[in-house]
């Protein structure tokens, strides 16, 4: 079975996909990412790969015969990549080359102008899941992409929010957070030619980063080649940051947040809406996993249990501490 099901309560869809249940348990001594696996070239260094079980299809088949005039669904089109950082299995974003991470981010931009090419997409949702601590199977360096048929509530309300900030204000709603966190300084985390990185204010995570253009950029694709260059350099400082603050690889969910795609909402969302990526780490201490329990899971009621001011000094300190062990090496 593979479909989406409509949700009347939240007017959002729900990605139905049995499928995924049937990837299986890969063996220790067998990675399909790795050169030499038969499923990837043997040459490669960063690769985009269709997802072996995805939740939307190109080809989806029918929903079932469930649906009533109440209970709506559709069939689960679009589209599941998964990106490959590197042919190296042991590698990880931080432990890259500035240069090579570089390729990944030609190769999300390639793929977001692609998968945005199809009329039927509404949104190019690049992402990546790390760790074992939110699910991760397989450790070998990858990320994903999603292209969905519509925009997924959450990004809908940031999207609808940002419209109205810039409809009461005249203003972007994101540029005006970067220049609150800037003034205030005690979040920020991190700052290049072209980007920013902070706590923001209201952030749920103890170690919630947002990595923010600094010009109004609504997409990936509008960023310049010196843009991208500088996007690859703060990836690895903050996720090196990330990684030097327990001395541990850090698990984290990374999304890429852009305009939507096709239509009159991905074309008029320039004007307001700001490219950005969202960090969402589980860890509160070093062996300490941020569960998300009834309020925040039933009542979409988010709770930090630390306040960011105090949580920045410590990742700043982190950040300082991997730039000096690069200067090392």
């Amino acid at each position: 079975m593979a479909e989406l099901r409509y949700n009347p309560l939240l007017r959002d869809w729900t990605m139905v996909a049995s499928n995924r249940q049937q990837r299986p348990n890969m063996p220790k001594d067998y990675c399909p990412f790795c050169p030499g696996s038969g499923k990837v070239p043997d040459d490669y260094e960063v690769l985009v790969y269709d997802n072996d079980f995805p939740a939307l299809s190109q080809t989806p088949p029918d929903p079932d015969d469930v649906a009533t005039s109440l209970y709506q669904v559709a069939p689960a089109y679009g589209k599941c990549e998964v990106i490959l950082y590197s042919p190296m299995h042991t590698a990880t974003l931080p432990t890259l080359p500035v240069s090579h991470i570089r390729k990944v981010v030609d190769l999300w931009t390639a793929r977001f102008q692609a998968l945005s090419a199809n009329p039927k997409h509404k949104y190019v949702f690049i992402f990546e899941n790390r760790g074992a601590e939110v699910g991760v199977t397989m450790p070998h360096p990858h990320g994903q992409i999603y292209a969905y048929p519509y925009v997924p509530q959450k990004l809908r309300v940031e999207l609808e929010s940002c419209e109205i900030h810039h409809r009461e204000t005249g203003h972007c709603l994101i540029c005006d957070m970067n220049r609150e966190e800037t003034s205030d300084g005690r979040r920020m985390i991190d700052e290049t030619s072209h980007f920013v990185a902070y706590l923001p204010f209201f952030t749920d995570y103890p170690f919630g980063v947002f990595i923010v253009s600094k010009a109004h950029k609504s997409a990936i694709t509008d960023l310049s080649d010196e843009e991208k260059d500088d996007l690859a350099l703060i990836l690895k400082r903050v996720t090196s940051a990330m990684d030097a603050l327990y001395d541990r690889e850090f698990p984290y969910m990374m999304a890429l947040h852009q305009r939507p795609v096709n239509g009159e909402d991905g074309e008029s969302a320039k004007d307001y809406f700001h490219f950005h990526i969202e960090f969402y780490p589980p860890l509160r201490d070093k062996n300490k996993i941020k569960y998300l329990a009834s309020s925040e899971t039933g009542a979409w009621a988010p709770c930090n249990p630390t306040a960011v001011e105090e949580t920045a000094v410590l990742l700043r300190a982190a950040l300082a501490m991997s730039l000096q062990d690069d200067t090392r090496e």
